[in-house]
């Protein structure tokens, strides 16, 4: 956007513009002029951003080159940001899962950027008008925008850097219940496997010399098997495999 053919601006003011259009957002004063040059709220799918001037002449009116009157227009431009800011909160308050936040994270730096330079471009406006009262005010209210945008930005990687740790700490502790699942396995078959191999070896269709013994033998061996299988236990959990492995009995 070009500034308003009919605008009466200093020549110095004037001369600061390039040719490839109005540039970021900043103050320029000269002779009592200020002219501001500012970005509209911007969108995550806008790539260019929309550029608004206002002019405060000398005696203190105000004009610009959007749809508006002057000083109430600005004040709806800084409200439009204040509007966007809201729309975040709306959007953290029922975040969620780290998709949502994550989504928060990718969409709002356009905004906190546009925020910020509008608080270093009314702050400069102070200081070239120091005795505005209005222009005071409204770097004030560009100031709370840039914060509680900074703050926003600030809790909602806060909640993504949790919810991701909540959920590694779940899988962690899945994933421990899981080898503790296993290792009681293993340990049941450590106490089954000798009973199991002699079993094996008495049911094959062979003559062991053993077929008209008593049923003691029977209990005999099966006490064998057993005591066999709680020695393989006891040999299993007296592997070291790492530092962190306790023998528990």
């Amino acid at each position: 956007m070009n500034l308003p053919m009919m605008w009466e601006l200093p020549t110095e003011i004037k001369e600061r513009f390039g040719e490839r259009g109005a540039g970021k957002q900043r103050a320029m004063v000269a002779d009592g002029h200020l002219l501001l040059v500012l970005h509209k709220a911007p969108h995550r799918d806008q790539p260019k951003r929309a550029v608004v001037f206002f002019w405060r002449k000398p005696s203190g009116e105000w004009e610009t080159s959007g749809k508006g009157v002057g000083l109430p227009s600005l004040r709806k431009h800084l409200a439009a940001y204040g509007s966007a800011e809201e729309g975040f909160d709306a959007k953290y308050e029922h975040a969620k899962t780290a998709e949502d936040y994550f989504r928060i994270l990718e969409e709002i730096p356009p905004l906190h950027h546009a925020a910020k330079n509008l608080h270093s471009t009314m702050q400069a406006a102070r200081e070239g008008i120091p005795d505005d009262r209005d222009i005071i005010d409204l770097r004030d209210w560009a100031y709370d925008l840039e914060r509680s945008l900074d703050l926003l930005y600030t809790d909602t990687k806060n909640a993504l850097d949790f919810n991701i740790a909540k959920r590694a700490e779940e899988q962690t502790r899945l994933s421990q219940q899981s080898v503790q699942t296993a290792h009681r396995l293993n340990i049941l078959a450590a106490i089954f496997f000798p009973l199991t191999a002699i079993s094996s070896v008495f049911g094959m269709n062979l003559h062991s010399g053993l077929e008209g013994a008593s049923t003691m033998v029977f209990w005999l061996v099966f006490i064998a098997g057993i005591g066999l299988g709680f020695a393989t236990r006891e040999w299993v959990l007296g592997l070291k495999v790492g530092p962190d492995w306790k023998r528990r009995g």
